[in-house]
């Protein structure tokens, strides 16, 4: 990896490339400290010591409990994105769209935007209700100026997104979610160094969690590169004097084929009853739901657990149909050796699908409550948490094969060398 940034930064076009992508961040970080105007910072602090926003916090880079014009982050885009990828498989005017090839892509990405905007707004409606004993001057001006703030926050960090996706090295969105992450480790290295001065957690306790970190980013890495190969024939086929066709490859099922997004969709829907009885402090059966979606409790690790696993399942079989594999394979000739083309083959991958969705998914669960075993087991209350880590080497990753791709490009010496 050290090769290949240095490789990169000797290359002009590269070096202006991440020079570009590195001052977006920067812009970003800055936006992540401009307040939001019309907020009483005690009253803040105070509605935002809970632990119901911690996994919007870490995405947005420690924006949100600050409640900046960045607070809502990336989010309403990401939400967008899922929805209409969904929507593609369903509804078939956007699947032909989808279809269309760069024209068709293009459309589907301006309605994403579209999408983005609408559910940011309906996100800072939300979100100014919930905070609206913290605001100074309580009107329906203040109420609009907020509301307005945190959309075009949000919308701004799409268009920032989109220029590092065009200008700058890798995908604007993920690096803009990665940014933020990361930016969360200086301090959540400094409350670890807290917990041992103060004698809250020994210091064998943090050694032991550093090589747990080691050993599961290890294991992130060979879960999100890991893939069963089903072998595939293509039949020769002899056209006049040329034949065709007759080579072997394989069709990749990737192990972790729905990527960080069962994750997210399981945090979501936990998150929704917590956060609307948080709005009831007075209420008995408020307080009672606030308990019973305690992320220490064991219903609630039980409950994430499932949902992950459930998510992992749908999402894979919403994006990839065995039965369309199948048949694309029979129309050009490719079979898997001893299996018939068509209905067989489909259910041979389908199986296979299934067996390997299995172990993706129960790693993604693991990894997704491994800081609540952690602060069970240890006391660390972690700022960096399990899907944190998944987004950052998943998109870590995807970066650096996209400056090895860019690096072979430009170094390729071609057969006539």
């Amino acid at each position: 990896m050290l090769e290949t940034l240095r490789s990169a930064v000797k290359v002009a076009e590269l070096r202006q490339k991440i020079v570009f992508t590195l001052l977006m961040f920067l812009i970003f970080r800055l936006g992540a400290h401009i307040p939001v105007p019309g907020i009483n910072d005690e009253v803040l602090k105070q509605m935002m010591q809970n632990n119901l926003f911690g996994f919007f916090d870490i995405v947005s880079g420690g924006a949100f409990k600050k409640f900046t014009i960045f607070a809502m982050g990336i989010m309403p885009y990401i939400n967008s994105s899922i929805i209409m990828q969904l929507l593609t498989v369903v509804i078939p005017a956007l699947e032909r769209l989808a279809k269309e090839g760069e024209e068709g892509r293009k459309k589907i990405v301006q309605y994403t935007r579209y999408g983005t905007v609408i559910l940011g707004l309906i996100q800072a409606i939300g979100m100014t209700f919930y905070l609206r004993g913290a605001l100074l001057n309580p009107g329906i001006t203040s109420y609009v100026v907020i509301v307005l703030s945190l959309t075009a926050g949000t919308a701004f960090l799409m268009w920032l997104g989109e220029l590092i996706t065009e200008k700058g090295i890798g995908n604007g969105i993920s690096l803009i979610i990665f940014a933020g992450i990361v930016s969360r480790i200086p301090s959540g290295a400094y409350a670890m160094y807290q917990y041992v001065s103060s004698g809250e957690v020994s210091i064998f306790a943090v050694i032991g969690f550093l090589i747990v970190a080691v050993v599961v980013i290890a294991g992130v890495v060979a879960i999100h590169e890991g893939q069963r190969k089903i072998p595939v024939q293509y039949a020769k086929r002899v056209v006049g004097r040329r034949v065709y066709g007759g080579q072997s490859t394989h069709i990749p099922l990737k192990v972790n084929q729905a990527g960080v997004i069962p994750v997210i969709f399981a945090m979501s829907i936990l998150l929704f009853p917590s956060t609307v009885a948080s709005w009831f402090p007075n209420n008995g059966f408020a307080q009672a739901v606030v308990r019973f979606f305690d992320f220490r409790s064991i219903w609630y690790m039980l409950i994430y657990a499932l949902l992950i696993i459930f998510f992992t399942y749908f999402y894979t079989a919403v994006t990839f149909n065995p039965m369309d594999v199948a048949e694309n394979m029979k129309k050009y000739g490719g079979f898997i050796p001893g299996l018939r083309p068509g209905r067989p083959t489909a259910e041979y991958i389908e199986k296979v699908l299934s067996r390997v969705t299995l172990a993706g998914a129960i790693f993604l669960a693991f990894i997704a409550l491994l800081p609540n075993i952690l602060f069970a087991t240890t006391g660390l209350n972690l700022q960096f948490g399990g899907t944190g880590l998944l987004i950052v080497v998943g998109v870590a990753l995807e970066t650096m094969k996209q400056l090895e791709s860019h690096l072979l490009m430009r170094h390729y010496q071609g057969f006539m060398k």
